[in-house]
């Protein structure tokens, strides 16, 4: 069985977001790092997590779960954390961390896509594999008109200039729940993404990603009404 790795990066520095990755989040003291690590030792698909990080309080939560081998804590050096790092040379960097045959890049900011998506995304994509796709990713669909600097709509295909919102072209948006590819990609392509991507729909609940304040203030709302307070 092949194996496969999740690679969680994390950073010191949140510019955007104060302490965004370790604060207490809906209850969780060791905040997203904490859930995300949580939710990702329960999937049934994981092998191993690659936990990567230059901050010394994320890796001391992470800690806490040392015990299950599946988890490795590897601290990244500071030249590959910075806000102007290059995400090539960070992508470059993965796979000098782990043998894994297939690697899942993921972030704590989805603190809404537990064990249950990734374990969907994961046998999704081993099910495509003999059908030459070498990468997924977690997507969000849109379908709403959307226009152009000009204001031309660019995602109508009908003759008419007002369809009905479910006609038009369906577009998606990265969610940064997952990047799952072949260890090739890579090596050889440099990428996360591979030359024939399969597009892992997923609902905008599941999706939703921390990037400002008001984001993690959302999120905390969400996961409480989801799962509760823990």
């Amino acid at each position: 069985m092949d194996k496969i790795a999740f690679f969680l990066p994390t950073r010191k520095g949140s510019e955007r977001v104060k302490n965004k990755n370790t604060r207490p989040f809906a209850g969780i003291e060791g905040g997203l790092v904490e859930n995300k690590i949580k939710q990702i030792l329960a999937t049934k698909h994981v092998d191993e997590i690659i936990f990567s990080s230059n901050d010394e309080r994320c890796m001391e939560v992470a800690d806490k779960y040392s015990y299950d081998s599946r988890l490795r804590i590897i601290p990244r050096p500071d030249e590959l954390c910075l806000s102007s790092t290059n995400l090539q040379d960070l992508i470059c960097y993965v796979p000098t961390v782990t043998d894994a045959d297939h690697i899942l890049w993921g972030h704590v900011t989805t603190p809404l896509a537990g064990a249950e998506e990734y374990d969907k995304g994961i046998e999704l994509y081993l099910s495509k594999l003999e059908e030459g796709y070498d990468s997924l990713v977690g997507v969000t669909e849109f379908k709403n008109f959307l226009l152009n600097k000009n204001g031309k709509l660019v995602n109508n295909t009908t003759d008419i200039p007002w369809p009905r919102t479910q006609d038009l072209e369906a577009l998606y948006e990265i969610n940064h729940t997952m990047f799952l590819a072949k260890r090739e990609v890579y090596t050889k392509l440099k990428n996360r993404l591979g030359e024939k991507v399969l597009l892992h729909v997923m609902d905008e609940i599941h999706s939703k990603d921390i990037d400002w304040e008001d984001d993690f203030t959302i999120a905390e709302i969400m996961y409480k009404n989801l799962y509760g307070k823990k």
